[in-house]
C-alpha cells in the first residue's frame, strides 16, 4: 500500500506545476544547503495539503460551487501576482550569490502560497485523493498516505540536488530565461484559472 501511494504521488507531482517551478528556481538561485531547506518547506506545505485533501476536503470542493469559484478566483489573482514577481526579478538574480538568495521567511511563506494558493492543485488533489480514500479501508489509509508524502519528499529533494549540482556549469543567462519562461507560464496559468471561473459564473 505504501508503494501504491508512492507511485500515484510520483505521477501527480512529476507534471510541470508551480511547486516544481518554485523548487527549480530556488535550486538555481540559492546555495545548495539553503535550497534543500526551501525544498523541505515546500514539502511540508504539500504534505499538509495532501493530508487535508485525503481526509475529506475533496467532498467539500466537489459539493460547493461557490467554494470552487472562490478558490479559482482568489487563487488565480495570487498566481498572476506571483508570476509577475518572477518576471520582475528575472534579470536581477545571479547563481548562488548571497545577495540574490531568498530570505528564509519569504521562502517559507512562498512555499505555503505555492501549495495553498494554487487552485488547480487544490481541486485536483482534493478530488483525486478524496476519491482514492473512498476505495481504502481504515487500515490501508495511513500507509497509503505515508507513501504519497514520502514520494513528494524524494521528488523535491532529488530535483533540488540535480539542479543544484548542474547550475554552476550553466551561464547566468540560463537562469534569467528560466525565470522569464517560468513567470510567463505562471501568469498564464493564473489568467486561465480566472477565465474558467468567470465562465462558470456567466
Amino acid at each position: 500500500m505504501i508503494l501504491k501511494g508512492m507511485l500515484i504521488s510520483f505521477a501527480l507531482v512529476s507534471s510541470i506545476g508551480m511547486q516544481n517551478l518554485f523548487i527549480f528556481n530556488s535550486a538555481m538561485s540559492n546555495r545548495l544547503r539553503r535550497a534543500f531547506l526551501i525544498a523541505v518547506f515546500v514539502w511540508l506545505a504539500d504534505a499538509t495539503l495532501t493530508a487535508i485533501a485525503f481526509l475529506g476536503m475533496g467532498a467539500l470542493v466537489s459539493h460547493y460551487l461557490w467554494l470552487r469559484l472562490g478558490i479559482m478566483l482568489i487563487g488565480g489573482l495570487i498566481v498572476v501576482w506571483m508570476g509577475f514577481g518572477i518576471l520582475r526579478s528575472a534579470s536581477q538574480i545571479e547563481l548562488g550569490k548571497n545577495d540574490s538568495q531568498m530570505p528564509l521567511k519569504e521562502a517559507f511563506a512562498s512555499a505555503w502560497i505555492v501549495a495553498f494558493a494554487n487552485p488547480q492543485a487544490i481541486i485536483d488533489t482534493s478530488v483525486t485523493l478524496g476519491a482514492l480514500r473512498g476505495t481504502l479501508t481504515n487500515a490501508q489509509a495511513l500507509p497509503f498516505l505515508f507513501g504519497i508524502v514520502s514520494a513528494t519528499a524524494i521528488w523535491f529533494l532529488v530535483i533540488t540536488l540535480i539542479v543544484g549540482a548542474l547550475k554552476n556549469r550553466l551561464p547566468r543567462r540560463v537562469l534569467m530565461w528560466v525565470n522569464i519562461i517560468s513567470g510567463i507560464v505562471v501568469m498564464s496559468y493564473g489568467v486561465i484559472l480566472i477565465f474558467n471561473a468567470l465562465k462558470l459564473i456567466f
